[in-house]
Formats: C-alpha cells, structure tokens, sequence
C-alpha cells in the first residue's frame, strides 16, 4: 500500500516538475525581429512587409546602417508611416 502511494505521489511530482518547466515557454510573449539583423525571410513574416520589401529593408540597412525606430523604416522605398507602425510592436532594434 505505502508501495502504491510512493509510486502515484512520484509520478504526480515528475508531472508538476514537467508543467512547471514548460509554463515559462507557454506563458512567453513571441520574440519581436530585430531589422537590423534579420535576414529577407524572417523581415518578409512582418506584416504588410513581404520579400520584395524585406529585400529593400536588408539594401538600404547595408548602404545607410542600422534602423534605430520603426519611422526609420519610412527611408525604405515602399515603406510609409502606415506600414511602420503597423510593424513597430513586431520589431525590435
């Protein structure tokens, strides 16, 4: 009997100790794409950004260096104020 109780409170304690290691993960908020270093793929999942301006954005941080806000992105030809804000919570710098 004290056998059973053993193995069920040890299998109830490798449960918890799993959820406990996986609620951080769960509970994370999605990683913001840093522009200055993410390449054409990664710049293309933003929204309203795609391949053609992703492209453009990796061009113009080789030529000019790197975005220090969201507005910098306005220097990106096909990029304006509408497209940077909606990609300022997404990015980081």
């Amino acid at each position: 009997m004290i056998k059973q109780h053993i193995a069920r409170y040890s299998r109830l304690a490798l449960l918890l100790l799993i959820l406990g290691m996986a609620t951080p993960t769960l509970a994370a908020d999605p990683e913001k794409t840093n522009v200055n270093t993410a390449n054409t793929e990664q710049l293309a999942e933003l929204p309203g950004i795609g391949s053609a301006k992703a492209a453009e954005i990796i061009r113009d941080r080789e030529s000019n260096g790197p975005f220090e806000s969201a507005e910098d992105l306005t220097r990106v030809k096909g990029i304006g104020e509408a497209i940077a804000s909606k990609v300022e919570d997404h990015i980081s710098f």
